[in-house]
Protein backbone atom coordinates (compact mmCIF):
# COMPACT_ATOMS: atom_id res chain seq x y z
CA UNK A 1 0.00 0.00 0.00
CA UNK A 2 1.53 3.17 -1.28
CA UNK A 3 0.20 6.53 1.19
CA UNK A 4 1.03 10.22 0.08
CA UNK A 5 0.82 12.52 2.33
CA UNK A 6 1.44 16.39 0.81
CA UNK A 7 1.19 20.09 1.98
CA UNK A 8 3.34 23.35 2.34
CA UNK A 9 5.81 23.43 4.41
CA UNK A 10 5.34 23.32 8.14
CA UNK A 11 1.63 21.78 8.04
CA UNK A 12 2.68 18.72 9.56
CA UNK A 13 3.58 16.35 6.68
CA UNK A 14 7.02 14.76 8.23
CA UNK A 15 5.95 14.00 11.70
CA UNK A 16 2.46 12.61 10.72
CA UNK A 17 4.15 10.65 7.83
CA UNK A 18 6.94 9.02 10.21
CA UNK A 19 4.87 8.18 13.11
CA UNK A 20 1.93 7.00 10.68
CA UNK A 21 4.81 4.56 8.96
CA UNK A 22 5.78 3.34 12.84
CA UNK A 23 2.02 2.66 14.05
CA UNK A 24 1.26 0.50 10.59
CA UNK A 25 4.35 -1.13 10.55
CA UNK A 26 4.98 0.37 7.24
CA UNK A 27 8.32 2.80 5.97
CA UNK A 28 8.90 6.74 5.80
CA UNK A 29 9.81 8.45 2.58
CA UNK A 30 10.73 11.80 2.86
CA UNK A 31 11.20 13.45 -0.52
CA UNK A 32 12.14 16.72 0.34
CA UNK A 33 14.97 15.19 1.86
CA UNK A 34 16.37 14.18 -1.24
CA UNK A 35 15.49 17.67 -2.81
CA UNK A 36 17.56 19.13 -0.10
CA UNK A 37 20.32 16.75 -0.83
CA UNK A 38 20.96 18.24 -4.10
CA UNK A 39 20.44 21.50 -3.11
CA UNK A 40 23.47 20.94 -0.37
CA UNK A 41 25.30 19.95 -3.58
CA UNK A 42 24.44 23.27 -5.34
CA UNK A 43 25.52 25.22 -2.26
CA UNK A 44 29.09 22.98 -1.41
CA UNK A 45 29.61 24.03 -5.55
CA UNK A 46 28.83 27.50 -5.26
CA UNK A 47 26.68 26.56 -8.33
CA UNK A 48 23.29 28.76 -9.54
CA UNK A 49 20.10 27.50 -9.30
CA UNK A 50 19.28 27.71 -13.26
CA UNK A 51 18.63 25.41 -15.72
CA UNK A 52 22.63 25.75 -16.86
CA UNK A 53 23.85 25.35 -13.15
CA UNK A 54 22.14 22.38 -13.11
CA UNK A 55 23.48 21.06 -16.37
CA UNK A 56 27.00 21.06 -15.18
CA UNK A 57 26.18 20.03 -11.85
CA UNK A 58 23.76 17.13 -11.75
CA UNK A 59 25.72 14.54 -14.02
CA UNK A 60 28.39 14.50 -10.56
CA UNK A 61 25.36 14.35 -8.12
CA UNK A 62 24.14 11.32 -6.60
CA UNK A 63 21.28 10.73 -4.08
CA UNK A 64 20.61 7.60 -2.70
CA UNK A 65 17.93 6.52 0.32
CA UNK A 66 19.00 3.73 2.47
CA UNK A 67 17.09 2.27 5.80
CA UNK A 68 19.01 1.58 8.81
CA UNK A 69 16.42 -0.22 11.32
CA UNK A 70 13.79 1.41 9.10
CA UNK A 71 14.55 5.03 9.26
CA UNK A 72 14.98 6.71 6.43
CA UNK A 73 18.86 7.93 5.41
CA UNK A 74 20.10 10.82 2.48
CA UNK A 75 23.09 9.80 0.96
CA UNK A 76 24.95 12.41 -1.53
CA UNK A 77 27.34 10.70 -3.62
CA UNK A 78 27.99 8.19 -0.85
CA UNK A 79 28.22 10.46 2.08
CA UNK A 80 25.01 10.65 5.08
CA UNK A 81 23.64 14.35 4.68
CA UNK A 82 20.65 13.83 6.90
CA UNK A 83 21.75 16.01 9.25
CA UNK A 84 23.79 18.76 7.31
CA UNK A 85 20.44 19.21 5.17
CA UNK A 86 17.94 20.55 7.69
CA UNK A 87 19.26 24.09 7.66
CA UNK A 88 17.14 27.45 7.08
CA UNK A 89 19.96 27.91 3.79
CA UNK A 90 19.57 24.54 2.16
CA UNK A 91 15.76 24.79 2.70
CA UNK A 92 15.98 27.86 0.88
CA UNK A 93 17.82 26.34 -1.96
CA UNK A 94 15.64 23.76 -1.81
CA UNK A 95 12.94 25.99 -2.98
CA UNK A 96 14.72 27.07 -5.50
CA UNK A 97 16.14 24.34 -6.78
CA UNK A 98 12.83 22.16 -6.81
CA UNK A 99 11.65 24.20 -9.74
CA UNK A 100 13.95 23.10 -12.27
CA UNK A 101 12.74 20.49 -14.65
CA UNK A 102 16.01 18.26 -14.87
CA UNK A 103 16.13 18.26 -10.92
CA UNK A 104 13.04 17.07 -10.50
CA UNK A 105 13.27 14.48 -13.62
CA UNK A 106 16.60 13.37 -11.45
CA UNK A 107 15.12 12.55 -8.74
CA UNK A 108 11.46 11.06 -9.69
CA UNK A 109 12.84 7.64 -10.77
CA UNK A 110 14.51 7.53 -7.73
CA UNK A 111 11.44 7.98 -5.54
CA UNK A 112 9.48 5.85 -7.69
CA UNK A 113 12.32 2.90 -7.23
CA UNK A 114 12.23 3.16 -3.32
CA UNK A 115 8.77 3.63 -3.04
CA UNK A 116 7.87 0.55 -4.91
CA UNK A 117 10.70 -1.91 -2.95
CA UNK A 118 9.84 -0.77 0.45
CA UNK A 119 6.12 -1.14 -0.31
CA UNK A 120 6.85 -4.45 -1.28
CA UNK A 121 9.36 -5.34 1.38
CA UNK A 122 7.01 -3.81 4.53
CA UNK A 123 3.69 -4.14 3.10
CA UNK A 124 3.34 -0.45 2.85
CA UNK A 125 4.77 2.84 2.84
CA UNK A 126 3.89 6.75 3.90
CA UNK A 127 5.61 8.98 1.44
CA UNK A 128 5.36 12.85 2.13
CA UNK A 129 6.40 16.13 0.05
CA UNK A 130 4.51 18.53 -2.49
CA UNK A 131 3.68 16.07 -5.37
CA UNK A 132 3.83 12.69 -3.85
CA UNK A 133 -0.05 12.56 -4.86
CA UNK A 134 -0.18 14.75 -8.37
CA UNK A 135 3.00 13.10 -9.94
CA UNK A 136 5.27 10.89 -8.35
CA UNK A 137 2.40 8.48 -7.41
CA UNK A 138 -0.66 9.03 -8.82
CA UNK A 139 -1.90 5.51 -8.43
CA UNK A 140 -1.64 5.66 -4.52
CA UNK A 141 -3.91 3.97 -2.22
CA UNK A 142 -4.86 6.84 0.10
CA UNK A 143 -3.93 10.20 -0.36
CA UNK A 144 -3.75 13.33 2.51
CA UNK A 145 -3.51 16.76 1.51
CA UNK A 146 -2.61 19.26 4.68
CA UNK A 147 -3.16 22.79 5.18
CA UNK A 148 -2.69 25.02 8.29
CA UNK A 149 -2.41 28.70 9.20
CA UNK A 150 0.60 29.99 7.91
CA UNK A 151 1.53 31.14 11.58
CA UNK A 152 1.34 28.60 13.52
CA UNK A 153 3.38 26.78 10.16
CA UNK A 154 6.27 29.17 11.17
CA UNK A 155 6.01 28.59 14.89
CA UNK A 156 6.14 25.28 14.38
CA UNK A 157 9.65 25.48 11.82
CA UNK A 158 10.85 27.51 14.21
CA UNK A 159 11.13 25.11 17.10
CA UNK A 160 12.58 22.85 14.70
CA UNK A 161 15.09 24.76 13.54
CA UNK A 162 16.10 25.59 17.35
CA UNK A 163 16.13 21.73 18.13
CA UNK A 164 18.83 21.68 15.32
CA UNK A 165 20.95 24.43 16.92
CA UNK A 166 20.33 26.28 14.34
CA UNK A 167 19.56 30.74 14.33
CA UNK A 168 16.59 32.06 13.34
CA UNK A 169 13.89 34.49 14.02
CA UNK A 170 9.83 34.09 13.68
CA UNK A 171 10.03 36.45 11.20
CA UNK A 172 12.81 35.01 9.32
CA UNK A 173 11.15 31.56 9.18
CA UNK A 174 7.54 33.13 8.23
CA UNK A 175 9.19 35.31 5.64
CA UNK A 176 10.65 31.85 4.39
CA UNK A 177 7.29 29.42 4.51
CA UNK A 178 5.05 32.44 2.67
CA UNK A 179 8.14 32.59 -0.26
CA UNK A 180 8.26 28.90 -0.24
CA UNK A 181 4.25 28.76 -0.24
CA UNK A 182 4.52 31.30 -3.18
CA UNK A 183 7.17 29.39 -5.01
CA UNK A 184 5.81 25.96 -4.77
CA UNK A 185 2.02 27.12 -5.94
CA UNK A 186 3.34 29.44 -9.03
CA UNK A 187 5.86 26.99 -10.47
CA UNK A 188 5.11 25.70 -14.06
CA UNK A 189 6.55 22.28 -13.05
CA UNK A 190 4.57 19.63 -10.71
CA UNK A 191 3.24 22.88 -8.63
CA UNK A 192 2.01 22.16 -4.91
CA UNK A 193 -2.13 21.34 -5.33
CA UNK A 194 -4.28 18.62 -4.04
CA UNK A 195 -5.10 15.99 -6.20
CA UNK A 196 -8.62 15.74 -7.29
CA UNK A 197 -8.75 12.21 -5.16
CA UNK A 198 -6.85 14.02 -1.95
CA UNK A 199 -8.91 14.57 1.30
CA UNK A 200 -7.83 17.97 2.99
CA UNK A 201 -6.39 17.60 6.55
CA UNK A 202 -6.14 20.86 8.82
CA UNK A 203 -4.03 20.47 11.09
CA UNK A 204 -3.66 24.06 12.42
CA UNK A 205 -5.27 23.27 16.14
CA UNK A 206 -4.95 19.36 15.84
CA UNK A 207 -2.27 17.14 17.92
CA UNK A 208 0.06 14.67 16.42
CA UNK A 209 -1.95 12.37 17.47
CA UNK A 210 -4.86 13.52 15.78
CA UNK A 211 -3.25 13.79 12.97
CA UNK A 212 -1.95 10.50 12.83
CA UNK A 213 -5.49 8.74 14.14
CA UNK A 214 -6.91 10.63 11.00
CA UNK A 215 -4.49 9.11 8.25
CA UNK A 216 -4.96 5.58 10.06
CA UNK A 217 -8.22 5.72 9.70
CA UNK A 218 -8.06 6.58 5.94
CA UNK A 219 -5.67 3.76 5.79
CA UNK A 220 -8.44 1.42 7.43
CA UNK A 221 -10.91 2.14 4.77
CA UNK A 222 -9.26 1.39 1.87
CA UNK A 223 -7.83 -1.50 3.15
CA UNK A 224 -11.63 -2.61 3.92
CA UNK A 225 -12.48 -1.32 0.21
CA UNK A 226 -9.53 -3.12 -1.18
CA UNK A 227 -10.66 -6.28 0.22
Amino acid sequence: MIVTIDGPAGSGKSTTARAVARRLGFVYLDTGAMYRAIALAFLRNDAEATADGARTLLPDVHVNVRYQEDEMRVFLNGDDVSGAIRTVRVGNMASQISALRSVRDKLLDTQRRVGGEQAQKHGGIVVDGRDTGTVVFPDADVKIFMVADARERARRRLEQYHRQGEDATFEEVLHEIEERDEADRSRDIAPLKRAEDAVELDTTTQTIDEQVDFVVDRVAKARTQQA
